[in-house]
């Protein structure tokens, strides 16, 4: 059988996102990395819940469940507990995640199957044209907020850890290289793997992430996190996080402050991870990469082997097993 290519991912279904949607760069790098994972065609299954992000798995030519709103983890969880073969990603928003999805999100992720989860987070409503969603800022005047948010948004790396995420990242729609990395990475991990992608909703909430994106000012504003390497960002590489007090601050290189004051990034340090995960605007550049990738066993795992502990064992008798425990009788 011939090498797969992009092409063979590419499905006979129009794409309708907005023209200039950060959907269509995020669709193809998931397209473009695919191919090179090695993987049949027909083992990769793409689960969405609702909203513009969920239309996904009719654009890629593989298996798919269009599912229902905030319940895509779920899916996805029998999908992977029963057929542990299959390379099962979750595609989702930060409105279907976060609001009614939210529950379903932190269970996945304590679980820790052995799938991939994509969260495009726009900070808006985009498919319901426009409301504030759980990341919208404090203050941001929507359609349903006409005087202002008065919500404190989620930040989804944060709450991902808080879950206990065995691996967690974050990148930006239009950084294709960067992206195409996490999403190997993602996919190389033996766990759920959550990748926050920041999305740009060019009619509803365009710019939201101006400053990670404007090839002007994106270097000043955006901390690329490297494993074992010092947290420096600028555009001359010129400044760095340093911890002084227990709290992060941002310091100039030079006058005798070196790269060796600073703050090194540890993929392995869950604690580290959630530090840098509540750096960001305005006072700190905003982090992108590999926050945090650690080993802890895949629930499918752990239930297959009980399953088979179990055969192993006598067949028990029904009529004893459901007699068992608190019963009576009802006359």
């Amino acid at each position: 059988m011939s090498a797969l290519t992009k092409k063979d991912f590419v499905s006979d279904q129009d794409v309708r996102w907005c023209p200039g949607c950060g959907d269509y760069a995020i669709l193809s790098q998931v397209q473009k990395v695919l191919p090179e994972l090695g993987i049949p065609r027909e083992r990769f299954v793409f689960i969405s819940g609702i909203g513009c992000s969920s239309r996904f798995p009719y654009y890629v030519n593989t298996y798919g469940f269009h599912s229902i709103h905030g319940r895509a983890p779920a899916i996805a969880t029998g999908l992977k507990a029963t057929r542990p073969d299959l390379s099962v990603w979750v595609v989702t928003g930060d409105g279907d995640a976060l609001s009614i999805g939210g529950n379903h999100l932190i269970h996945v992720l304590r679980r820790n199957l052995d799938l991939n989860i994509l969260l495009f987070n726009n900070k808006i409503y985009g498919l319901t044209k426009g409301q504030y969603s759980p990341t919208s800022e404090v203050g941001k005047v929507t359609k349903s907020t006409p005087f202002g948010s008065l919500d404190h948004p989620f930040d989804p790396i944060a709450l991902a850890l808080g879950a206990d995420a065995s691996f967690v990242a974050r990148s930006v729609d239009v950084e294709t290289r960067h992206l195409q990395e996490i999403l190997r990475r993602a996919h190389e991990h033996k766990g759920t793997s959550f990748v926050e992608i920041l999305q740009n909703c060019n009619v509803f909430n365009d710019g939201a992430f101006n400053d990670v994106t404007d090839k002007a000012i994106k270097a000043d504003h955006t901390l690329v996190l490297e494993h074992g390497k010092p947290l420096v960002f600028g555009k001359n590489r010129d400044r760095g996080i340093r911890l002084r007090d227990f709290q992060p601050e941002v310091v100039q290189l030079g006058n005798g402050v070196t790269e060796a004051d600073l703050l090194v990034h540890d993929e392995h340090n869950p604690a580290l991870a959630y530090l840098i995960a509540r750096l960001g605007p305005p006072r700190f550049p905003t982090p992108i990469g590999v926050f945090t990738s650690v080993e802890r066993p895949c629930y499918e795992e752990a239930m297959a082997a009980q399953i088979a502990a179990a055969r192993e064992r006598s067949a028990p008798d029904l009529a004893a097993l459901f007699g068992r425990g608190d019963t009576w009788v009802v006359p």
